[in-house]
């Protein structure tokens, strides 16, 4: 059985998720063919490109959005990675401000709720299996969003999801994984890294509130760096895929991809690194 590995020593986010996929060779033509089937393809760009992590060589996948003087807008506003540019030191919450969609009004995020998102996706004419994975990560944000707000999943408006750049890492991680024949994922504990954040309602401690309910049951990895090192994105991905959290697994490894988040650390190198191999059935 296809099997992959997180390795989330760095901790996790869409970006870094996608651009190890695409390291371990993922098809990033087949990635950008479906993603233009959301029918928001006026609002980014996507780029990829190699950059070295403190010596290792790795991706690094960029949402660009394209309404806006935006730069690239990767999910990992931590990423292990704290944020990578100036939009509100906002690790835990990608708000509304950021869909800067305001001229296709159809997407415009006032209209982004977890319906609307649910709407897009199923409309799109995904593979089953990138449709249903894309599905249940939302769910997973969505209902602790709900919790945390006191509100619905129905009602749930996606100011920190909503925004284009998670759209697009959360249905992308979906369709690697079907592309690439996955079946099994497994993963480490997950370092959540450790200070406080400025997000919308004010400073909050590290894990910000969405990614520590969505990482509920899941176990955390201690970890002395500052800064927010999985995101909500990062944080659904791996409690959706992995179907266990532990240290590798015998396994025979086949593809190794490291993807790299923005920020860079004096003492490690900040990627995400999988192991794409086989899984023996005990």
């Amino acid at each position: 059985m296809k099997s992959l590995y997180l390795d989330c020593f760095s901790g996790i986010s869409g970006d870094m998720f996608i651009g190890a996929l695409l390291d371990a060779g993922g098809d990033y033509e087949h990635l950008e063919s479906e993603l233009r089937k959301l029918n928001i393809e006026d609002e980014y760009r996507l780029t990829y490109e190699t950059v070295v992590k403190n010596g290792i060589t790795s991706t690094k996948f960029n949402v660009v959005l394209t309404n806006n003087d935006a730069s690239p807008h990767e999910e990992s506003h931590n990423d292990g990675d704290a944020h990578h540019h100036n939009h509100l030191h906002d690790h835990g919450h990608i708000h509304a401000h950021h869909d800067h969609s305001h001229n296709h009004s159809h997407h415009h995020h006032d209209n982004r709720t977890y319906k609307h998102i649910v709407n897009m996706i199923q409309e799109a004419d995904l593979s089953e299996g990138a449709e249903q994975i894309a599905l249940r990560i939302f769910e997973k944000i969505g209902i602790a969003e709900g919790k945390i707000h006191g509100v619905s999943l129905e009602n749930v408006h996606f100011h920190e999801v909503g925004a284009v750049d998670s759209i697009i890492d959360i249905v992308g991680a979906a369709i690697l994984i079907d592309q690439m024949g996955i079946k099994k994922v497994c993963s480490s504990a997950i370092p959540v890294g450790s200070g406080r954040i400025l997000i919308d309602h004010g400073l909050y401690p590290v894990p910000a509130p969405a990614t520590l309910e969505i990482l509920r049951g899941i176990p955390l990895n201690h970890t002395k760096i500052k800064g927010e090192l999985t995101t909500p994105t990062g944080a659904a991905i791996a409690a959706v895929l992995a179907d266990s959290f532990g240290t590798v697994p015998s396994m025979i490894v086949e593809e190794i991809g490291y993807g790299a988040g923005t920020k860079s650390f004096p003492t490690h190198p900040n990627v995400l690194r999988v192991m794409i191999g086989i899984i023996e059935d005990k």
